[in-house]
């Protein structure tokens, strides 16, 4: 799809499926809540405009520089995946179930024990707690593991999460990056 997508196309867009980005043994698989309707209808993943994700990630110094959504399969050549806890698109996360999300989080767990990335990258602590079971859990690196996969909570950069402003999530991800290196 060139350009904006319609209202027509975004509401079409629910309850697509935009497919995941992986590969075997990548050192990060950056994982969503759910894919919004702007992806459905793209057909990229974090493709809405004020969607902090692409910039957060070029901040960090996970790509040599901003990629658009369009371009999000040259994260591969760098090691790089994208999947979401949920795969159905929705107008916000909000309207997932608790049951949809810990569905997710053991499809979740298949697919890492599959592919064997050095991190999982979950954005959005939230969505972890409940897919996983961890209440308690806090931002950054978790002492749970998926087979020999670490596990790393990042905030939501969707822009409708306003608690993390640009400049947290660039640290917050640097902070990720660094791990890996």
């Amino acid at each position: 799809m060139l350009g904006k997508p319609t209202k027509e196309e975004l509401l079409a867009a629910a309850g697509k499926i935009v497919p995941d980005l992986i590969a075997p043994r990548l050192k990060v698989l950056f994982c969503g809540i759910n894919p919004g309707l702007y992806s459905g209808a793209t057909g990229h993943h974090f493709a809405r405009p004020g969607n902090r994700f692409w910039p957060a990630l070029h901040g960090a110094g996970f790509t040599p520089r901003q990629l658009p959504p369009s371009e999000e399969r040259e994260l591969l050549k760098s090691g790089y995946g994208i999947t979401n806890v949920v795969e159905r698109t929705t107008a916000t996360a909000a309207e997932l179930s608790e049951e949809e999300l810990r569905e997710g989080g053991r499809r979740l767990e298949a697919k890492v024990k599959k592919y064997k990335p050095q991190f999982l990258a979950i954005l959005g602590i939230g969505a972890y707690r409940t897919a996983f079971g961890q209440q308690k859990a806090a931002m950054g690196k978790q002492l749970e593991v998926i087979g020999s996969t670490n596990i790393w909570v990042l905030p939501n950069p969707s822009g409708l999460n306003a608690h993390y402003q640009l400049k947290e999530l660039v640290r917050m991800f640097s902070e990720l990056r660094a791990a890996v290196e």
